[in-house]
């Protein structure tokens, strides 16, 4: 479980193909955590092993699932990704309930910088029941509260603040851009079992 809050920046120091998805190799300077093989490190949102630990260089393997269904696939050495690190059963949770298991990935289709900086998403349509105004979602690993929800055009909008865009890799979102996304839990499981094991309603009701 993580919290959504980001606690460094790294960077991706190299990428290679492996025969069963791809090894990941991330630079943590700079950051004082100094994790143990197996444990888990969110980056960009995405839960991943810790395979092997050094002071500069940390190892992770990303399966196919993993990378079919977000933008690990997608980086180049040199990508700052948003790292964090497990919480534990005392961890403030300043964020939220994040598990760092990805939906999908969203496009930006909307950048609004300055004083008011706010960002658009487009996520699958069939992921739209799972944003509520004022609820959660998690971008590229980072918790963020939705400012806007439009149904009918199937976007979501989200307002960062200066430490938001000072502490994590969002500021440099681009027109266009692929992002990993993960719905609030809680909002996922209702939704689930209203489409599954409600009965359905009689119109005549």
């Amino acid at each position: 479980m993580f919290t959504g809050l980001v606690h460094h920046v790294g960077r991706l120091a190299s990428t290679t193909h492996t025969p069963t998805g791809r090894r990941l190799i991330l630079d943590p300077t700079g950051w004082n955590h100094r994790p143990a093989p197996g444990e888990s490190i969110a980056v960009n949102g995405v839960c991943l092993t810790v395979a092997s630990a050094s002071p500069t260089a940390w190892a992770f393997d990303a399966v196919h699932e993993t990378l079919a269904k977000t933008t690990l696939g997608s980086l180049t050495p040199g990508s700052p990704l948003n790292l964090e690190h497990a919480a534990t059963p005392i961890t403030l949770l300043g964020g939220h309930i994040v598990q760092g298991h990805i939906d999908g990935v969203a496009r930006v289709s909307r950048l609004q910088t300055g004083p008011d900086w706010r960002v658009e998403f487009t996520p699958p349509p069939d992921f739209m029941p799972w944003f509520i105004p004022k609820g959660c979602v998690c971008v590229e690993g980072v918790s963020l509260t939705l400012a806007a929800v439009n149904s009918r055009a199937g976007t979501f909008e989200v307002a960062l603040i200066p430490t938001t865009l000072e502490s994590t890799t969002l500021a440099r979102l681009t027109l266009g851009q692929l992002v990993n996304i993960e719905a609030d839990a809680m909002v996922k499981s209702i939704v689930h079992v209203l489409r599954n094991y409600m009965p359905p309603t009689d119109p005549r009701a």
